[in-house]
């Protein structure tokens, strides 16, 4: 891919890199390098390091901030909600992450799970290569303009409250008894599995939830037990 070619993803986010290398660099994942040897190019995967710690920090202080009534447990929940992986890809599609990867042959044909964690990743060495070329209050800046404004969604519906212990808590102080979890279906192919999982109380199922991996479907089930239940 031409250097031009980011120009659309510069106009898209209103930030101008000085180093368009190390913008290229950000969206090469290192599939591409396997598949293209000769390149002078490198991987994303030290940027993504780079960025992970920038996003957790501006995360952090955000949250100190904002939250002063908030201990530390709580926060530290919240924040995990806001820099997980299903955040960061949700964030990476809204900006059009995927237009612009430099993926192997292969990966470019996965859609599934795996592509989720590829762009998630790339949205984290983007944030790394604002830090380097532009320095922290630009990566500061971006983060609060794509990611922060997720709070407010993340703490209405409790999305950093995990269902599953939460439901477990409440079916043995309620009713004596420790949920249990199975698989009703499974759907697609391996790369790009679907799940639906029951939850049960004794004998009886509670609630059903979807996902595209065993423990989100649990999550999911556990969401909806609670509702099913009216201990939410």
């Amino acid at each position: 891919m031409k250097e031009k070619e980011f120009k659309g993803f510069e106009k898209l986010i209103g930030i101008e890199f000085k180093d368009k290398d190390l913008l290229k660099q950000a969206f090469t994942h290192r599939s591409f390098i396997n598949e293209h040897k000769t390149l002078k190019i490198k991987h994303n995967e030290r940027l993504e390091f780079l960025g992970d710690a920038v996003l957790e920090l501006v995360i952090t202080d955000y949250l100190y901030n904002e939250y002063p009534d908030k201990d530390e447990g709580n926060m530290t929940s919240i924040r995990s909600a806001l820099v997980n992986a299903q955040t960061c890809a949700e964030v990476a599609k809204k900006i059009n992450v995927n237009d612009y990867m430099l993926l192997s042959r292969g990966e470019t044909k996965d859609v599934g799970r795996a592509r989720q964690y590829i762009l998630a990743n790339a949205l984290e060495a983007i944030i790394g290569a604002i830090y380097i070329d532009l320095g922290y209050e630009k990566a500061k800046d971006f983060i609060m303009k794509y990611i922060t404004p997720m709070t407010e969604q993340v703490v209405k519906e409790q999305l950093w409250v995990d269902a599953k212990s939460k439901f477990q808590e409440k079916a043995q102080d309620i009713e004596g008894v420790t949920p249990s979890y199975k698989t009703t279906k499974e759907v697609g192919p391996d790369h790009d599995k679907k799940f639906t999982v029951a939850v049960f109380i004794g004998n009886k199922m509670v609630a059903e939830g979807d996902g595209e991996s065993k423990q989100d479907a649990e999550q999911s089930a556990a969401h909806n037990a609670l509702k099913e239940k009216g201990w939410d």
